[in-house]
């Protein structure tokens, strides 16, 4: 494998690997009321948010790429009320993250540029990926910003940058 395409898989496994830990992090901070607290019915709870970010990575990178089963229940995700309690949701996205991580470590070059038939749209795996780290992000975000909103807590993830202490990363450069 090339340094770039090494760098790619190792980066977006990497980045799936450093956004869960912060999600168990609210799921423990957070009570089984508030995981499931919605302020309105076009409003998604924390529990339906885990469940939508195992669903994605499981129908992308686990059956799209990894050639398992599509099983997905996307409605569901959403229309969850409850039934699923804050270990469960825990246990469930780690092991998704889990086998998605070894999915995406065994990618080639050659199967970066692949294509992909996943959920409606062709891709290739690299843009499976993308996607994949991209989406889980911004769900990353959402389900800290309501664990915020719902405890009133600083999560602390940043805290380390605060004052003139703030330095770039070593392995990123950033400071976030």
């Amino acid at each position: 494998m090339g340094a770039t395409d090494r760098l790619f898989v190792e980066c977006s496994a990497g980045r799936l690997k450093e956004m869960l830990p912060r999600i168990e992090t609210c799921l423990g901070k957070l009570t089984p009321e508030q995981v499931w607290a919605r302020g309105g019915e076009n409003e998604n709870a924390v529990g339906n948010l885990v469940l939508h970010l195992c669903g994605n990575v499981r129908q992308w990178i686990i059956a799209g790429m990894g050639g398992q089963t599509d099983t997905r229940d996307r409605d569901g995700e959403f229309a969850a009320r409850g039934g699923a309690s804050i270990p469960e949701l825990g246990a469930r996205l780690r092991e998704t993250v889990d086998e998605a991580v070894a999915v995406i470590a065994a990618q080639t070059p050659e199967r970066l540029a692949a294509p992909l038939a996943v959920q409606g749209y062709d891709v290739t795996v690299l843009e499976a990926i993308y996607h994949v780290v991209e989406h889980f992000s911004m769900h990353t975000g959402q389900i800290l910003f309501a664990t915020k909103i719902l405890t009133g807590a600083d999560l602390g993830f940043y805290r380390h940058l605060s004052g003139s202490q703030a330095r770039p990363s070593a392995a990123t450069g950033r400071t976030d």
